[in-house]
Order: C-alpha cells, then structure tokens, then sequence
C-alpha cells in the first residue's frame, strides 16, 4: 500500500513546497510519513469536526488546501480549535497534509481550476515569479551528449512551458590536463589534451537543482564535469500569483455578476461599479486585493477575488470592476483538484473522498 510519503510526494510534485509563500506552511502537518494510506479526505479548511468525519469514513489522512498550523505551536492543551485538531488527530493516528499556497501558485492549481469553472479561454499567471530558475550548461563528449541529456530530462530539466524535452546544443573543443592522481576518461595524467566536446544548454527549476546535478554526474563519463549553473532572473510563467483569461463572448456587468453567481454558487457578489462591457477576466482564489493593481495594469475588465476591505475597493479607480465572491466561496473547488491528482496516481488503493463536513465560518442573511 502507498504510504503518506508517496502521497506527499505525489501532491508535492504537482505543487512543489518550495513555490509556497513565505509565510505559508504547506506540507505534512501531522502524522507518520512511514504509515500506510488507508483513506484520504479532502477538505478546504481542518477542523476538529473533519477529523471526526476522517475516523468515521475510514480516512487515516486529510489532505487540506489550508494548513492547520501557521505558526509554531508553543503547547497542546487544547484552548483553541487548532490545538483540538491536532490533538484529535494525532491520538488518532490521523495524518494531516496541506497544500497551500504553493497550489495557488502552479499554473494547474487553485486558480486555473476557479477560471475553468467561470468558462475562461487563453489563461495565464497574471504575475509571474522570477528568480525561480537556473541555466545549467554542461560539456560532454559527443557520442554520450544524447546519455546526459536524457538523464537531465528525466530530473526535471529542459522544460519550458509546455514544451519538454528543450535544450541547446553547440560543438567545441575542450583542453585539459590531468594530474597525477587522475583517473582520465581520455587521455593520461600529466598529458596535455585536446577534445571535441558540445556544450549542452537546459533550463532547470532551482528547487530541483540538486537532483539534477546529481543526474548529469550518474550519466557522465568523466571523473571531474565541467558546467555552468547560472541563476536567472527570467520570470517563470508556470509559476506566480493570480491568473487572467477571455470569457468566450463580452457581457454586460449585470449579465457578469449573474454568471458569477450561477457558476460558484455564490448568493452575494461585492463589486464597484462600472458600465463597460466584461470581456478580460482577471482572478485570484482567496485575499487577493494584493493584485489589483497587477489585474488593472494587465487590461482586465473584471477582477475576481475575495476578502477585500472597504479602502481596497478605490483601488479599481474606474478601470475595471472588482468583485468579491468569498474567501470559500473563490476556493471551494479546491477538493476537485486534490481528488483529480490523488485518483489519477493511486488508482483504487484506497478511497478519496469529499468531506462533507461544512466548514466555511460565513453566512449570510437576506
């Protein structure tokens, strides 16, 4: 049986924990990582109330878009909803995982999901991340070029957007002397060579910088490799905040709202006024009043958030509508993702299910 560590590393390898803000706590929250996966529940938030649902269902681990804990937990004596949770938990053998905002951050994550439930077209990250990847050029001789660059591929190297496999390649020749205690792949030690060798050129993800140095080492036949590894300020466009895309036809702000409505099952939609049509959709899931001003400056006609406090809504300046649809309420497919991920490795080796235990603390009187 998979066991909670196979179940990390598949969440993690969708949502890598290095992409989580640095404030967040993704990842194992609680919980054996040698334990056998018996059931999995997923949730938005934990609560006391989901680890019960968890027990009752069969589910020895809870996989949740909000981390329980935020902050280091100073005692366990059960004053506050948190320390209940991870009491009920951890007395019974309940593993915890969360996938936070390093979700949010993955093209394939909380945001494209929110922009597919509202019919949006040519998606992208609205505010790319830079310093997230790395040049890494290594020389090699020509006969094993294809061996080490395959093997750079296979650790997560050469990929840009949706085009794998990607690397540039030029041929040269090195010079070297081996010294006296060298074990040369050609040549002797103390003899001055000359050899044709390419220069191999890939992009990599500096999270994964060690694994794939680790590759190229394993594939190459030389006792000493010579590279490059050079840090990039290169915006990567998989990765970053916030996403903006096409509704299929423009609408009216009324005939949006109404959408917004239909389509998250939301009965309230905070918004400031505006009067031309809705074509350009800009969107973040959860607080997202941080990128107004990205959602303005990138032409969105509408920009979809949540918890957005009074002053925050003159941010729009006339430009653009900005509408609040809840902080639960922007995020509640979440489980949808987990659920897609999870069955699509695992098969049938254990239950993924939706908890349905409510756990959004806002409610509305009309």
């Amino acid at each position: 049986m998979p066991t909670v560590a196979d179940l990390a590393r598949v969440l993690e390898a969708a949502a890598p924990l290095a992409y989580q803000e640095s404030y967040d706590n993704a990842g194992l929250q609680c919980g054996d990582p040698r334990a056998e996966v018996k059931g999995v529940l997923i949730t938005l938030d934990c609560t006391p109330a989901v680890v019960e649902e968890a027990i009752r269902r069969g589910c020895n681990v809870v996989v949740a878009h909000h981390p329980v804990v935020f902050k280091p937990l100073k005692r366990l004596t059960g004053a506050n909803e948190v320390e209940q949770t991870m009491i009920k938990a951890i007395k019974n053998d309940v593993a915890i995982y969360a996938a936070h905002t390093n979700l949010d951050n993955v093209l394939a994550g909380v945001n494209r999901k929110l922009a597919q439930k509202l019919g949006l077209e040519k998606l992208r990250i609205l505010d790319p991340k830079s310093g997230l990847l790395a040049k890494l050029a290594v020389y090699t001789p020509p006969e094993y070029a294809e061996q080490v660059v395959e093997a750079l591929y296979a650790a997560g190297a050469g990929q840009i957007g949706n085009y794998h496999d990607c690397s540039f390649r030029f041929p040269g020749l090195g010079t070297f002397t081996p010294g006296p205690d060298t074990n040369p792949f050609q040549g002797e030690p103390g003899s001055a060579e000359r050899t044709d060798e390419v220069r191999v050129e890939v992009l990599l993800p500096l999270h994964r910088q060690r694994a794939i140095l680790s590759a190229m080492r394993a594939a190459h036949p030389y006792e000493e490799v010579a590279y490059d590894l050079i840090r990039l300020e290169n915006e990567h466009q998989e990765v970053g905040s916030g996403m903006i895309g096409e509704l299929p036809k423009a609408l009216s702000p009324n005939e949006f709202r109404a959408h917004l409505r239909q389509n998250l099952g939301v009965p309230v939609v905070k918004h400031t006024a505006f009067d031309k049509p809705i074509r350009k959709v800009a969107l973040c899931g959860g607080a997202g009043s941080f990128l107004t001003s990205k959602a303005r400056a990138a032409g969105a006609d509408a920009y979809v958030t949540a918890d957005l406090k009074y002053h925050e809504f003159f941010g729009a300046e006339g430009q653009l509508m900005l509408c609040d649809v809840g902080h639960f309420e922007s995020e509640q497919f979440t489980g949808e993702l987990f659920q897609d991920l999870l069955t699509a490795n695992f098969t049938s080796n254990f239950a993924v299910l939706i908890a349905e235990t409510p756990t959004n603390p806002v409610r509305y009187d009309f």
